[in-house]
This record gives structure tokens, C-alpha cells and sequence, in this order.
């Protein structure tokens, strides 16, 4: 069969298996009173992928086949996620919180290194095949976006946004991707490449970096922006659903079905991806990195303004700008270390970039967001009160976005070379 197609299909249920749960699990954990712990599930992701990401790197590296190590890992994923909703599902309004929290835990400390275990699986068969993976790759990682959207709306149509079945749902899918995953072509295992030790692997030899003022200033700010990645999975679901219980907005599309006008937000990153390129060679890291913060200030305050009637196109707004504000940061970010940092230690500058975004910077995001909506949602408030909560909290986080935009175009140096982008790019 197609290399391309396996691949494709492989990028499809990765993304899927996230895409069941990660933006309407808030709404389910609100629903059962674990509303002020939502940050905590979220956070965990941020704290398992600080290390564990870098633990079966190595054991991928070294010791067995790198797409039967992604195989074992979403079996065992799928085992616990399963475990999760079936334990939800049977304790009914009766969950702990101990219980539901460790099972979890476990599931996502198995996933979260399956995502950048799946991407190198794709290079090794594409480049066993023969294939450029700058050409064949991007196509294929699409799908997995495709896959995201697909989950999200399967969960939302099937009525599982407010309840455990979408723990199940994952669970089924990540079955399947670990059986699949067992069946690709095999990936060498080579002792003498990849990171030799786990300092490497977690980036820590690129520490070395924050002796260049330019490097330190970029990867404290790449911190402070990582703030902002999983506030929205966490709580946009959770805020839009709300919705539904003032009378004026029951009846309305996007308080019946959040999940499908989330999904407008990963439409928009698919298409997004597509203009990176040209923006970097116009503009430079600088203005891009800017306007990723500034699409973080309009993604969190056109939340705080608009509503699922009259105010939808707000909504609608907001999940437009995500594009810009994920991928003009995640993306172009990766590169800018790329191009900058010299090659023995550029795989653990990667790896130091990733710890600052989605591991500190989304850890400390989700546990603050958690603080202030708390303070002004989860607070005993109902109806339109805990609206006028939900859009102070979105004014804060537009604030927060709008201060690290402000200090970053003041703080950070950095002159555009275009012919230097180009030179890069070949």
C-alpha cells in the first residue's frame, strides 16, 4: 500500500484520538463539580510532557523499533483513557476527583510522546522510501488537523460533549491507532544517533544559549507566550456551553454545539500553516512573533464581547485569529531556533523550545487561568452574573496577551535579513 496513505492515515487518528476529548472535557468536568480543577487536567499535560516525551525518544533511539514503541504507547494511552470513562461513567455524579485525575494522568503521560514519536515514524518511511520529507511530509500532517476536526465534531453530534462518553470514544480510536501503528514499516533502531542521554534529549545542553542575550530574551518570552496555548481547549467549550442557561442564547447553535464552532479555530490553523513561509521572509521572527501576539489579544477579548446570538461573528472572529496566534508562534518559532542555533546542539534547542512553550509556559497558563476563573465564574454565580464572570476573565487574558506584546516589541532585537530566510530555506 502507498506509503503517503499509511502515513496519512496514521496522522489522521493521531490527532483524532487528542481531538475527542481536548476542547469539551472542561464541559464535562464543570458539569460534574470539578469545575475549579480544570486547569489541572489541562496543566498535566504540560508537566508529563517535560519529560516523558524525552524517555521514550531514547528508548525509540536505541532500544526497539520506533513505530512498535508508538504502538505500546497508545495501547497503553487507550487502556487508561478507557479505564478513565468507564470509572466516570459508572460513578456517575459521584466522581472523585483522585480517581478520574490518576487515570487520566496515566493516559496522557503515554500520549503526549506519541506526538512527536509519530512525526519521526513518518520520516523514517518517507526517507526509507525514498521521498524528500520537506515536500511529502506537510500534506500528510494536515491530516491530522483533518483528523482533530472530524473527533470534535463526531463528539458533538454524538452528545458527548457533556458527559464521560468522550473518554471512550478516544479510547477506541487510540486502539486502533496502536494496533495500526504495529503494522507500518519498520523504523531502524541505531545505538550511535539520536540524543545520547536524557540531559540532551530535554534540551537541557542548549541551556548554553541563554548566554546570548537575543537567545535568552526569546525562549523567557516563547515562556510567557506558551501562557496562552491551552487556556482556550481548556475553557472555551465550558464558557460557550454556558451559554445555554440564560433563555435568550438556549436555542442558539453555538450553545447547543461549541465543539463545531470551536473546530472553525483548527480550520483556520490548517490554512494558516500556508502563509508562514511567505510572512518570514517578508517580515522577519520579530513582526511575526508580534502578530501572533496580538491574534492571542483578539482571540481572548473578541471571547470576552461576543456571545452565540447576535454577537456569534465575534465567536467567529476569534476562532479566525487562532490560526495566526498558534501557528505564526509554534511554527515560526521552531524555525527561528532552527536557523539560529548551531547543528551539534540544535536537536536540544528544539527540545528546550518545546519545554518552554508546552511544558512551563502551558503548565503555569492553565493553573493561573484556572485561579482567575475561578475568582470570577466558579464562584457561585449563575446566568448573566457568571457571564459578566466569564467575560472579565477573557478581558484579563487579553490583558496579559497585550503586556507581553508591548514589552516583546520593546525588549526583543532582531534585524530581517530576507536573503538569510531564503539562504535557510535551502
Amino acid at each position: 500500500m502507498n506509503v503517503k496513505f499509511r502515513l496519512t492515515a496514521m496522522n489522521f487518528l493521531q490527532y483524532a484520538v487528542w481531538g475527542s476529548y481536548l476542547t469539551s472535557m472542561g464541559t464535562y468536568l464543570a458539569g460534574i463539580g470539578l469545575g475549579t480543577q480544570i486547569g489541572i487536567f489541562y496543566a498535566v499535560q504540560g508537566i508529563v510532557s517535560l519529560f516523558m516525551p524525552a524517555l521514550v525518544g531514547i528508548v525509540a533511539d536505541k532500544w526497539i523499533e520506533a513505530q512498535k514503541v508508538l504502538g505500546g504507547c497508545h495501547l497503553l494511552a487507550a487502556l487508561f483513557m478507557a479505564s478513565a470513562g468507564l470509572y466516570a461513567i459508572t460513578a456517575g455524579d459521584g466522581v472523585e476527583f483522585g480517581t478520574l485525575f490518576a487515570l487520566y494522568t496515566l493516559s496522557v503521560a503515554f500520549y503526549m510522546p506519541t506526538i512527536a514519536l509519530s512525526n519521526s515514524v513518518a520520516y523514517n518511511v518517507l526517507e526509507q522510501a525514498g521521498l524528500d520529507t520537506v515536500k511529502a511530509f506537510p500534506p500528510i500532517r494536515v491530516w491530522g488537523t483533518v483528523g482533530f476536526i472530524c473527533a470534535m465534531w463526531c463528539c458533538d453530534i454524538a452528545g458527548f460533549q457533556s458527559n464521560a462518553f468522550q473518554f471512550l470514544q478516544c479510547a477506541v480510536l487510540g486502539l486502533m491507532l496502536g494496533i495500526y501503528s504495529m503494522t507500518l514499516p519498520k523504523c531502524p533502531v541505531n545505538k550511535t544517533s539520536g540524543a545520547t542521554n536524557i540531559a540532551e534529549a530535554l534540551g537541557l545542553k542548549a541551556f548554553a544559549l541563554f548566554k546570548q542575550k537575543k537567545m535568552a530574551i526569546f525562549f523567557i518570552f516563547s515562556m510567557l507566550l506558551g501562557v496562552s496555548l491551552q487556556i482556550t481547549n481548556g475553557f472555551a467549550n465550558p464558557f460557550i456551553t454556558d451559554f445555554g442557561k440564560i433563555p435568550e442564547f438556549a436555542s442558539t447553535f453555538g450553545a447547543q454545539h461549541a465543539n463545531i464552532l470551536i473546530s472553525l479555530s483548527q480550520v483556520s490553523e490548517t490554512l494558516c500553516i500556508l502563509l508562514i513561509p511567505f510572512c518570514l521572509k517578508r517580515f522577519g521572527i520579530k513582526k511575526v512573533m508580534l502578530m501572533s501576539m496580538f491574534a492571542w489579544v483578539l482571540r481572548f477579548g473578541f471571547f470576552g464581547v461576543g456571545n452565540p446570538g447576535s454577537g456569534v461573528w465575534l465567536f467567529i472572529l476569534s476562532m479566525i485569529v487562532y490560526g495566526i496566534a498558534f501557528d505564526f508562534f509554534n511554527v515560526s518559532g521552531s524555525l527561528f531556533v532552527n536557523n539560529e542555533t548551531d547543528e551539534s546542539i540544535r536537536s536540544s534547542a528544539q527540545g528546550l523550545f518545546m519545554m518552554m512553550t508546552n511544558g512551563v509556559g502551558a503548565t503555569i497558563g492553565t493553573l493561573g487561568a484556572q485561579a482567575v476563573v475561578t475568582k470570577f465564574v466558579y464562584n457561585g454565580s449563575q446566568g448573566v452574573e457568571m457571564m459578566q464572570g466569564w467575560s472579565t476573565t477573557w478581558m484579563i487574558f487579553a490583558a496579559y496577551a497585550l503586556v507581553v506584546a508591548i514589552v516583546f516589541a520593546l525588549v526583543f532585537k532582531y534585524k530581517h535579513n530576507p536573503a538569510q530566510v531564503a539562504e535557510a530555506k535551502h
